[in-house]
This record gives structure tokens, sequence and C-alpha cells, in this order.
């Protein structure tokens, strides 16, 4: 139908120009997850750390914002299912955080290295797309399900943070989300404020810009693309999404879908969704900023042991980050930003594993000397 067409087009620019956006931020500001916790553990430099905090407050208080204001149904989201599966969460984060380290950075990381000329990014994101797509209908696929997955707990309502204040205080879902969001969300916003040296301007760059990208990625998809009849199938509906919910930026599942669509582009099933323009978005974004810098630089690896730990990590990450249900941006960002149970579990995965990943790189140069 051509107004379905023309509405669905709307959100995959929409979702192009916010990734493109992203990109170049990261780009600019050297954002990366990965720096952030090898700066505080090895260092002591809490900047870059910093930087993912004031971003995931501002997602949070923005998401909920959005939510008060009716814009977003917090239950129709890709994060906000009944069944927590914290042990999944858990066990993929772990890996994903292991993978991040060996791999130079996580998946954003390595999109943005893709735009500035690292030709080790390309090899991690291609090994980081396959291993994921392994994990979401593949070999491994078969091994999370009769693994890790079948270990949850059910709730009657979605596992978020605010749904269980409700439940307690008797508030309505809103009001116990902008509660949570003041206080959560809130508190790593003043944290991040409160550093010494903090407040300069591509630190707020990194920290404002993108988190306030994550909540037009959440309006762009869970408010412009939402249809609430679907005129063929009667049904609800989100435009141009692969899970058929309300998504925001991820990019691990994506990567392994944008690899399938370039490899099936003549099969007209294959249509673009907003994780698909969202990843060649983060690397125009990053491109545009690296010509314009002047920082654009062929990269190549340095020996034998250099590819087989980007080979590792982009296999981990592909591998831990379907089954964690996202990345430091998917987990770490958006799926913070709706206070997501499982969200919270993820995210500490990924950190648990970078610092054992981090320890085992010290423990490598301190043999070697």
């Amino acid at each position: 139908m051509p107004e379905l067409n023309a509405l669905a087009a709307k959100v995959l620019a929409a979702a192009f120009v916010l990734s493109f956006v992203f990109g170049a931020i990261a780009q600019r500001t050297h954002f990366c997850t990965m720096g952030a916790l090898s700066d505080a553990w090895n260092m002591g430099d809490t900047n870059r750390l910093r930087q993912w905090a004031l971003a995931a407050g501002v997602a949070i208080l923005g998401f909920w914002a959005l939510v008060a204001l009716g814009q977003l149904d917090p239950a129709k989201t890709l994060y906000s299912a009944s069944r927590w599966i914290w042990l999944s969460a858990a066990v993929g984060g772990l890996l994903f955080g292991v993978g991040m380290v060996l791999a130079s950075g996580c998946g954003s990381k390595n999109l943005l290295r893709v735009g500035s000329g690292s030709l080790k990014a390309v090899v991690v994101v291609v090994v980081l797309g396959l291993s994921a797509f392994a994990t979401l209908k593949g070999i491994t696929a078969v091994a999370r399900v009769a693994s890790v997955d079948k270990v949850a707990i059910d709730f009657a309502g979605p596992a978020l943070l605010p749904v269980g204040l409700a439940a307690v205080s008797g508030w309505s879902l809103p009001l116990a989300g902008l509660v949570t969001a003041a206080l959560l969300g809130g508190g790593l916003v003043l944290w991040a404020l409160a550093g010494r040296g903090f407040r300069t301007f591509d630190n707020l760059l990194a920290g404002f810009g993108l988190g306030a990208v994550i909540v037009g990625a959440w309006w762009v998809s869970g408010h412009l693309g939402h249809l609430a009849e679907h005129p063929e199938t009667l049904e609800q509906a989100f435009l141009a999404t692969n899970s058929g919910r309300a998504e925001a930026l991820s990019f691990v599942s994506p990567i392994a879908y944008t690899l399938d669509w370039l490899m099936f582009f003549s099969d007209k099933s294959k249509l673009l969704t907003v994780g698909i323009v969202s990843v060649l978005g983060v690397i125009v974004g990053s491109l545009a900023v690296s010509l314009l810098g002047r920082s654009f630089r062929w990269e190549g690896f340095g020996g034998t042991e250099d590819v087989a730990n980007h080979l590792g990590g982009g296999l981990l990450m592909g591998v831990g980050g379907v089954t964690a249900m996202g990345c430091t941006i998917g987990q770490g960002m958006s799926g913070i930003a709706t206070l997501s149970a499982t969200s919270f579990v993820a995210v500490a995965g990924i950190v648990a594993g970078a610092i054992l990943a981090l320890r085992y790189q010290v423990w490598r140069l301190d043999r070697a000397a």
C-alpha cells in the first residue's frame, strides 16, 4: 500500500539520520564502552565511563518522559517480555564482554572503526555478523535454546523495574516509571556531571547527544512507525523492525541482518529495517567525521596473535550479543532506557567479562616482561 510504504520510508530515513548522528558524535568524542572500562580499570580515569553514564541517564529519563506523554507503550518494546531470561543475559553478557576486549571494541566501536579505515574492524564485523546469525537461527541457536534459555523466571507482566514499583505502590506505570527514572537515570546524570574535569564540550556532547539519539530512536520506532491496526493483518504492528516490536539502536543482530540483506539483495522478501539502516548510518557518520577531521587511516593486523584475538573477539560478541539480547548499546543504553531487568543483568555480565579479559591482558603482559 502506498501510504504504508511512505510511512515505512519515513521511519527508515529517520533511523538512518539518527544513526548517522550517533556515528558522527561517537567518532568525534571517542565514545567507547570498552575504552571507558579500560581507562577506569587500568588508569583510574573515569571520564569516558561518565560519558556512558550520562548517555544512559539521559536515555532513561527521555524514554519514560515519552511514556508519560503517551508517545510510547513500555510493554511493547523488544526488552519488555514477561519472561526474565537472567541466565542468558548473564552468560551472553560475559561472553560479549570478553569478546569486545579481544576485538578492541564492541560492535558499535568496530562499525566506527570501519568508517575510519580499519580493515581489522571489517573482519570483526563480518565474523560478529556470521556468529550472530548462527546464534539467531543456526547451530549455536540450537545450543542456546537447549541450555541457558531454558532457565528463566516468568512474571505476570513485563519484567521492567517500574512494573514492580507500580504493583507495590498502586501507582500507574507511567508514574512509577518517572519515579524510577528520576532515581536511577537522574543518579547517573548527577554522578557523571560531578566528575572533576568532566564538563568539557566533547564529554557533554557524547553524553547528552548520544542519550538524545537513543530517545529519538525509541520515538521513531515506537511512535512514528507504530500502527494500532495494520490494514492487511488487522493487528498492531511496528513498521520496518526485525522483531515486530518497538526497537532502538543495537549492533549485534542488526549486523547479522545487514549481511543477510547484502548477500540476498535480489530476494524481494529481504527488506530494509531499522536495524540495517542503523548499521549503515553509523559507518557513514564515522566516515564523514574521519574525512572532515583528516583522521581517516587504513589499518591492518599487527601479526598472527592480533588476527586470532580479533577473530575470537568477533565470534564471542556475535554469540554473546544474541544470547544476551543486545550489546553495550542495545542492552547498555537502549535496553537500560526501558529499565528492563534483563538489561541490568546483561550489562553486569558485559562489565564482568570485560574486566576478566582486561586482567588477562595485564597478566599476559606481566608474564612476557
